[in-house]
């Protein structure tokens, strides 16, 4: 009868510190488990570091040798007058010109005067953007030498891109990092706990866009980053 007891009494213990043992562990994992999941912005303005600038100009006639003349004297003195304003040679490409026969279609009972109609670009591709934006206005001393730059057409766009994200990548990174801690720890005051370690994080994709469409030379570059807190009491 003893012996009976003293099983009895080891039985209960055993049970005893396995109830509180899988209280202990029960508790830990909903501990483990106590999340807040944030997000943090950054911000930043640039100036673009490039630009593309094509410049495009059209010549017409009904004698191919003759466009071909004029669309080489026009290259000519397009490069020239780019050089005399601080643009390097190996900045300067020249496309081959695009010409049309306006009178291909022979159901047009309408023929425009001249039959050819030739596009030629010639880009301009540089990290001095101030002083390209300040050369674009110039464009109009063009005139004087019968060259008429085309500002607006719709195939060659001038371009402003930004370079420089490998360099202000990690600052804004922090940054955002900062902003979303900065939510948790609110989170977590409001919640009557403290905040604990990162239990995992995702860094967003960076985007690059113009801050508005008058001025694209000006880029806005943004990242959010994803955050998840261990909550503590």
């Amino acid at each position: 009868m003893k012996n009976f007891r003293i099983e009895a009494l080891i039985i209960a213990l055993g049970l005893l510190a396995l109830g509180l043992c899988a209280s202990y562990g029960i508790r830990s994992v909903a501990d483990r488990n106590r999340t807040v999941s944030v997000r943090g912005l950054a911000e930043r303005e640039v100036p673009a570091d490039r630009v593309i600038w094509p410049l495009v100009y059209k010549t017409v006639g009904n004698n191919i040798s003759s466009i071909n003349a004029d669309i080489n004297q026009a290259n000519a003195k397009i490069k020239r007058f780019l050089l005399d304003n601080g643009v390097n040679e190996s900045e300067i490409t020249v496309d081959a010109p695009e010409v049309t026969d306006r009178w291909a279609n022979q159901y047009n009972n309408n023929r425009a005067i001249e039959r050819y109609d030739a596009t030629s670009i010639i880009t301009v591709t540089s990290n001095h953007v101030d002083e390209m934006r300040a050369l674009m206005l110039r464009t109009g001393e063009l005139l004087e030498q019968g060259i008429a730059i085309a500002p607006n057409d719709y195939s060659a766009q001038i371009e402003y891109t930004f370079t420089g994200l490998n360099d202000i990548k990690p600052e804004m990174i922090q940054e955002a990092t900062k902003n979303a801690r900065a939510a948790a720890e609110k989170f977590a005051q409001d919640s009557d706990s403290k905040l604990g370690k990162i239990k995992q994080a995702t860094q967003g994709l960076f985007s690059i866009t113009d801050r508005d469409p008058n001025t694209p030379f000006i880029k806005n570059v943004r990242v959010v980053t994803s955050v998840d807190y261990l909550l503590e009491d």
